[in-house]
């Protein structure tokens, strides 16, 4: 009589023990904890100061409409799109996919793994933004907060669509910190990281716009005022997500 054992699938047990593994790479790789944090933050306070004092409508000011929406996007964009991708690429060279792909663990649970530790980055950093713009500066919350934490959400989605672009694309590390470097401040510049879309020409300010930096931001400073987000930009954010998962899901080497 022949015995056929069948292997378990991990269960949420298994995936609880790869968020903890990949939250200490995160917490050991010291600029990728950082940067996506301090680098927004240096932009706020050094943006804060001014914008507090500019008000631009029913006591919201340029620091609630203008400042802390990009501030906010730019640290989501910093972890979909550079360190994220990064992270991916590096299982892939050193071979952690390849293994995982023949045990009963799916390579899919440390794409589910990396996704929750990069979202509870991006909360971290969302509270401490939130708090010391705040605290120090008077910044207003969210007129719509609801509408907020939507397009928050969705703008999360939307830019780690395209870091897993960059992901299936990047045969290296390095390549995908050059790639991701590139697509994020391509994706910025356009979306009025420096400086706002309004100093650009207005077809590549309309482009930006609809891209989904530019989105995002446009997306959550309606949200933040109160008045009915984009519908347009909204799609746009969409539209990325499924661009995203899609290029990945025919382009991802597992090795």
């Amino acid at each position: 009589m022949t015995l056929t054992v069948r292997a378990r699938r991990p269960g949420i047990r298994s995936l609880l023990l790869l968020i903890v593994s990949e939250g200490k790479m995160v917490v050991r790789d010291t600029a990728g904890l950082i940067v996506p944090i301090g680098l927004p933050l240096l932009i706020l306070l050094t943006s804060a100061g001014s914008a507090g004092e500019h008000v631009i409508a029913n006591g919201m000011t340029a620091l609630d409409l203008y400042v802390l929406p990009l501030v906010l996007v730019i640290m989501v964009a910093t972890i979909g799109i550079i360190n994220m991708p990064s992270f991916l690429a590096y299982y892939r060279r050193s071979g952690i996919l390849r293994r995982l792909a023949v045990t009963p663990a799916s390579p899919f649970m440390v794409l589910a793994a990396q996704a929750i530790v990069s979202a509870l980055q991006i909360i971290a950093g969302i509270a401490v933004a939130s708090t010391v713009a705040a605290l120090a500066f008077g910044a207003n919350p969210p007129v719509d907060l609801a509408a907020a934490l939507g397009v928050l959400a969705l703008a999360m989605a939307a830019l780690y669509g395209v870091g897993l672009i960059v992901a299936a694309i990047a045969p290296t590390p390095n390549a995908a910190v050059a790639l991701g470097l590139v697509a994020f401040f391509a994706l910025g510049a356009l979306g009025g990281m420096f400086g706002g879309r309004e100093a650009l020409p207005d077809p590549v300010a309309e482009v930006g716009g609809w891209l989904p930096f530019g989105a995002a931001v446009e997306a959550l400073t309606a949200a933040w005022a109160g008045v009915p987000v984009p519908i347009g930009q909204l799609l746009s954010l969409g539209i990325t997500v499924v661009i995203g998962a899609v290029t990945a899901a025919l382009l991802f080497r597992w090795e």
